[in-house]
């Protein structure tokens, strides 16, 4: 008996004396010791149907040969599985397999690697398949189906129907003519299919196979494109399918662990994750942005009794700006046990969040309450604060320093005229409005730029009082546009007028307006950026009278001579790609400052990569994971729903046209709580195929060394 409490059985297999659980089978007994027994149809997580009858064996005392994937072990059992009559045996059963299947049997597949162990390999060059000309099914989403290579193991099926219990497959037709299909022969959307992809994870011949064979993916990459598609990895999965059940803590709790900012990127993030979403195959992805910010703005904060605190380091950390990148820092650095203070030039901390991103998509109360909760755990936030050099900080006491003051500098082009008070800087223009400052905007407004600064800026222009009408300006096609598509679609809604392929040339000052002088542009051949690179057409000059033109064609870096850091050609600081270090020793850098312009999850991320190194480099262990939930058990079964194919995506309610002025009042509504179960419900399950086993697989013969070497 095993400490268990199970009864245990002696046996011998292939000579070799082993012990089992009493109502183990002779295949499970073999494979738990590492003695290899053919098979195609049996697999770890399905019930064993015997149906390629290649697990034979002989067993002393009893008649035939039967299969060990259906014969139970007994005490005393003598087994062999490797005569040369059984090998035999198994060369006619893969030769029958293999008479109508097609000529190329893929070469990573297990009916493959089968057909090599058996010995039947040296014989397919010589042999004609019979032809079945049965369909291929290639234009169905995600996975292709193809008929002819399927060898009736019946995996796919048994996984379909009774671990997944969806039912999409099963066996149709009799005799010889038997094969998987739907019903009715209908697609894979019609029948009930939730492709989870289970069965082609489970297929041994290469009968159902991905349509992505991305080679340098990984697996978990390949399985979870949304969880990788994340710049900060958040467990996607995990907290859509604890929406999906009404677990909103544990939902807030997964994205807490990676990040202090659920609430703002709810509100803000460009979402990475849902173009790579595979439900975006089928119709459209999961509305993953809409259920973090549903999570977060019904958080109950039990998270917060998890956090985990490391002891006082004794070291202390600067942190010079404190947006998004020196704030995750900041948090994961203060929970490591390290003394944190952010200096921040401007009268309120938030960075780029709260001075480049109007009102109405970010509501400042928001991201206040998410930096309180910084403050909370002990971290120092200095405003009105500059930094004018690293020595200063070092001078200080402090033995870290990571630079995070983001790209706060509009770019100038050098348009003759634009030195005229009423041409404006679209990032200087942003920060005045956030901050409630005066601002200079009245009139008849044009925006020069096609990112998302020119469209928040355009936006927030037209809900200024004295403004008439606003344009914007862009070089390029509406499909070159940088900016977000749904922001961009907002700004048409609200009555801002797009003019593209328009280019300023010159500002003329006049008493009551600046004539612009524009030229139109027709694409040429891609640059660098892999756009076409506009070219003026000649002769197509034009004017606008304006009041105000804003430039927002970019922004830059601004480092202070004195951080003495190594800067690139385009003025961001220089860092290691993996640990963030600068030239200068103990100081890291990220965000925006390192990268250009980027996004907000992006920064986040290089908060994370920072607070990482900088732990480390302060004696630390470098790992800043928190764990504020449970891992738990999940259940295989789905369950069958008729209509999943066509469920459509949860629309997010915006609040109409004529609501929004004047003001900044926010757009874009959060979902309600059915709602945000029902989009969760659309989630494929990508991870549970992470879950199931792999099949035992052939030994990989050594090869035969060379005698000369």
């Amino acid at each position: 008996m095993s400490c268990d409490g199970d009864i245990m059985i002696k046996l011998t297999i292939d000579g070799k004396k082993v012990q089992a659980k009493e109502g183990q089978t002779v295949l499970e007994t073999a494979i738990e010791n590492d003695i290899y027994i053919p098979n195609l149809c049996y697999h770890p997580n399905l019930k064993p149907i015997g149906s390629c009858r290649l697990c034979i064996v002989d067993i002393e005392k009893m008649r035939g040969h039967p299969i060990a994937c259906h014969t139970k072990v007994s005490d005393g059992m003598v087994v062999k599985t490797k005569t040369d009559k059984l090998q035999n045996l198994r060369k006619n059963l893969v030769w029958l397999i293999l008479s109508n299947y097609p000529k190329d049997v893929p070469k990573d597949s297990q009916l493959k690697k089968v057909v090599e162990y058996v010995g039947v390999n040296n014989i397919l060059s010589e042999y004609v398949p019979a032809s079945r000309d049965l369909p291929i099914f290639d234009e169905e989403p995600l996975f292709v189906r193809d008929m002819n290579k399927c060898i009736l193991c019946g995996r796919c099926v048994q996984m379909c129907q009774e671990v997944r219990g969806v039912g999409a497959i099963g066996l149709i037709n009799r005799g010889i003519d038997t094969v998987v299909g739907t019903n009715q022969e209908e697609q894979m959307d019609e029948s009930g299919c939730k492709f989870c992809r289970a069965c082609v994870e489970v297929c041994p011949s290469g009968a159902l196979y991905d349509k992505e064979e991305t080679i340098e993916k990984t697996r978990e990459e390949k399985l979870l494109p949304c969880q990788h598609g994340c710049p900060a990895g958040t467990d996607i999965p995990r907290y859509v399918r604890y929406t999906a059940e009404g677990r909103f803590d544990d939902a807030i709790a997964v994205i807490r662990e990676k990040f202090p900012f659920p609430h703002s990127l709810g509100m803000v993030c460009h979402h990475p994750c849902e173009n790579e979403c595979s439900r975006g195959e089928i119709n459209e992805p999961i509305s993953i942005r809409e259920i973090k910010r549903f999570v977060a703005e019904n958080d109950e904060k039990k998270w917060k009794k998890k956090l985990s605190f490391a002891k006082d380091s004794g070291k202390k950390v600067a942190i010079v700006g404190a947006g998004p990148s020196g704030l995750t820092a900041a948090w994961f650095l203060r929970l490591q046990g390290h003394k944190v203070t952010v200096f921040e030039a401007l009268p309120e901390p938030g960075g780029w969040l709260k001075a480049g991103i109007p009102d109405y998509r970010l509501p400042p109360e928001l991201l206040e309450k998410e930096i309180n909760e910084i403050e909370e755990i002990g971290v120092e936030i200095k405003t009105n604060n500059p930094v004018s050099s690293t020595k200063s900080l070092f001078d200080k006491g402090f033995d870290a320093i990571f630079l995070a003051m983001g790209a706060p500098k509009g770019f100038s082009i050098g348009l003759p005229g634009e030195e005229d008070s009423r041409v404006l800087d679209g990032i200087s223009t942003l920060k005045k409005i956030n901050f409630n400052e005066k601002v200079n905007i009245e009139g008849d407004v044009a925006v020069v730029g096609g990112g998302n600064v020119a469209i928040d800026v355009a936006r927030s222009s037209l809900r200024m009082d004295e403004t008439n009408s606003v344009t914007v300006l862009y070089r390029r096609t509406r499909q070159e546009m940088p900016a977000y598509d749904h922001e961009i679609e907002d700004a048409i809604d609200e009555g801002v007028e797009m003019k593209y392929l328009v280019n300023p040339v010159q500002v003329i000052p006049k008493k009551n307006k600046i004539h612009v002088e524009c030229v139109k542009m027709k694409l040429g051949k891609p640059d660098a950026s892999g756009r076409r690179r506009p070219v003026p057409i000649e002769g197509s000059e034009f004017s606008l009278k304006l009041d105000r033109l804003i430039m927002a064609i970019g922004q830059q870096s601004d480092v202070p001579s004195d951080f003495g850091v190594k800067l690139s050609k385009r003025g961001r600081v220089v860092a290691d790609e993996e640990s963030l270090e600068t030239s200068e020793k103990g100081v890291y850098a990220g965000g925006d400052l390192v990268s250009g312009p980027a996004s907000v999850i992006e920064a986040v991320q290089m908060g994370r990569v920072a607070a990482s190194s900088i732990d480390k480099y302060l004696g630390g262990s470098g790992e800043i994971e928190q764990q504020l939930t449970e891992h738990d058990e999940v259940s295989p079964y789905l369950g069958r729903e008729e209509d999943f194919a066509d469920r459509k995506r949860v629309e997010i309610r915006k609040i109409p046209v004529k609501d929004r002025f004047p003001g900044f009042c926010q757009v874009e509504q959060c979902m309600a709580k059915d709602e945000a179960i029902k989009e969760s419900e659309r989630c494929l399950r990508c991870q549970l195929r992470l879950k199931i086993d792999q099949p035992p697989m052939p030994p990989v013969k050594e090869k035969k060394k060379n005698k000369s070497s």
